[in-house]
C-alpha cells in the first residue's frame, strides 16, 4: 500500500475528457486479432494461443497506462519526477510475490518453470548502459516501441527497424557476446536459506530504498506535475484510457507472472527481434544462418519453425495489436507524417544500440530488468542501475536529433 500511495504522491492534473472512438480502425484491430489469434492456434495450438491473448491484453495495459521506461528514467533524471518510477517499483514489487509463489512450488504447464537468472557482470553492463543511451536517442524502450508502432506512431517504426538491424549485427558478434556475458557472479536471492521468502523481501527492501530515494529527490527538485492524456469517465476509462499508473503496474505484473506460469519462462520481447531479422534477410535472398548465434542448436530450430510457432514473437505481435485497438477505442490512433530527418536518424541509431545491447545484456528492459528482476537475479537490478547511466548519455545527445527534453516549467506527459 505504501507503494501505491508513493505513486499516487504527485500533483494531479485535471484529466481531459477523451475524444471519439475510432470505430473503423477498431474493427479492423478486432479482425486483425481474430485472424492472427486463429492462425497461432493452427500453428502451435492452445498454449501459444492463451500467450498471444497475454500479448494483446499487454498491448492494452501499456497503452492506457501509457507505462513507460524510457520517460520514467528521462523524468527522474531531467527535473526530478519520480512518479513513473515508483510505478516501476510497485510492478516489481508485486511482480516479486507472484513469481515466489509460481517459482517456489516449481509449478507451471510447462515442466518446471524456470525464471531469468543470468550473471551480473561485464555483458549485462555495457548491454544495458548501450541500451540507455538508444532509448533516448530512439524514442522509446522494447515495450514501449512496440505499442508506440501499434498506436500509430509511425516515427518509432524507425526505432522498430533498428532494433532488428542491430540485433541481426549482434548475431555475428555471438561468440566475444557469450564471453563477455560469463565474466561476472550469476546471483538469484532465492538462493539463501530463506528460499524465496527471503527473495521477497531482500527485493523488496531494494524497492522500499529507491521509493524513498526517489521521493526526497521530487521533494527536493519539486517538479512539475506528471500529466495524464485524456480519458474517458466511469467504467467506460476500461477500454477508453487513460488507466492510473499504479493500475498498469499491477496488470504488468500480473501478466508477467500469468506468462511464466503458462510457458515456463518469463515475458521477454528482443529475441524475437533477432528471429525477425534473420528472416527477413533470407527472404531477402541474404543467408546469415551462419552466423555464429544461429549456429547453436536451440537457435537453428527457431529459425527453422514458423515464426508463429516463437512464444515471443506471438506475444510481440499481440502487444502491437492490442495497443492499435487500445489506441482506437481512447479516439488517439493517428499516423504521424513528415517525420524530421533528424529524428528519423536518431530512432535508427537508436534501435541499433537497443537491439545491440540487448542481446549483449541477455535482454532488455523487460527480459533483464523486469523479468530479471522477478526472478531475483542480481543481473536485473545491475541492468536498472546501467541503463539509468545509459540515460543521461542518452539525454546529453538528444538535441543532435531534435528531441527536447523535460524543463522544470513543462508539465510532464
Amino acid at each position: 500500500m505504501a507503494v501505491i500511495e508513493a505513486v499516487r504522491s504527485a500533483r494531479r492534473p485535471v484529466i481531459e475528457r477523451a475524444p471519439a472512438a475510432r470505430a473503423g480502425v477498431v474493427a479492423v484491430g478486432v479482425l486483425l486479432a481474430v485472424a492472427l489469434g486463429a492462425a497461432v492456434f493452427n500453428a502451435a495450438g492452445w498454449k501459444l494461443t492463451l500467450l498471444y491473448v497475454f500479448g494483446l491484453l499487454l498491448g492494452l495495459a501499456l497503452f492506457h497506462s501509457r507505462f513507460g521506461f524510457t520517460s520514467a528514467w528521462r523524468q527522474l533524471a531531467t527535473v526530478g519526477q519520480g512518479t513513473a518510477l515508483r510505478a516501476h517499483m510497485l510492478m516489481l514489487a508485486v511482480a516479486c510475490v507472484l513469481f515466489s509463489v509460481v517459482l517456489g512450488t516449481g509449478t507451471s504447464l510447462s515442466g518446471a518453470p524456470e525464471g531469468n537468472v543470468l550473471p551480473a557482470g561485464v555483458g549485462v553492463a555495457l548491454g544495458a548502459f548501450l541500451f540507455g543511451v538508444g532509448m533516448q536517442i530512439g524514442g522509446s524502450c522494447a515495450s514501449g516501441t512496440l505499442f508506440a508502432v501499434g498506436s500509430g506512431q509511425t516515427a518509432i517504426i524507425y526505432t522498430l527497424g533498428g532494433f532488428i538491424l542491430g540485433s541481426i549485427a549482434s548475431a555475428f558478434a555471438a561468440n566475444w557476446i557469450t564471453t563477455l556475458q560469463k565474466i561476472g557472479p550469476t546471483v538469484s536471492f532465492a538462493d539463501t536459506p530463506l528460499g524465496y521468502p527471503g527473495a521477497v523481501l531482500i527485493s523488496c527492501a531494494i524497492i522500499g530504498v529507491i521509493v524513498g530515494i526517489s521521493v526526497l529527490v521530487q521533494r527536493k527538485r519539486n517538479p512539475p506535475p506528471a500529466g495524464r492524456p485524456p480519458a474517458a469517465r466511469g467504467i467506460a476509462r476500461v477500454l477508453r484510457g487513460s488507466w492510473p499508473l499504479w493500475a498498469g503496474a499491477i496488470v504488468l505484473a500480473v501478466l508477467n507472472a500469468a506468462t511464466l506460469f503458462v510457458s515456463g519462462g518469463p515475458w521477454g520481447i528482443t529475441s524475437a527481434f533477432s528471429l525477425w531479422g534473420a528472416k527477413l534477410s533470407g527472404w531477402l535472398g541474404i543467408d546469415i544462418s551462419g552466423s555464429a548465434y544461429w549456429r547453436v542448436p536451440e537457435h537453428a530450430a527457431e529459425l527453422d519453425a514458423s515464426v508463429l510457432a516463437d512464444k515471443t514473437s506471438v506475444m510481440d505481435f499481440g502487444i502491437m495489436i492490442g495497443a492499435l485497438i487500445a489506441s482506437a477505442l481512447a479516439g488517439a490512433f493517428i499516423l504521424h507524417r513528415n517525420v524530421p530527418w533528424r529524428t528519423a536518424l536518431g530512432a535508427v541509431l537508436g534501435g541499433i544500440l537497443m537491439g545491440f545491447g540487448a542481446r549483449m545484456a541477455g535482454g532488455c528492459n523487460i527480459g533483464a530488468y523486469f523479468s530479471g528482476i522477478a526472478s531475483f537475479s542480481l543481473h536485473g537490478w545491475l541492468w536498472g542501475i546501467m541503463a539509468v547511466g545509459g540515460t543521461y548519455a542518452g539525454i546529453l545527445l538528444r538535441p543532435a536529433f531534435g528531441l527536447t527534453n523535460p524543463k522544470p516549467s513543462d508539465s510532464i506527459c
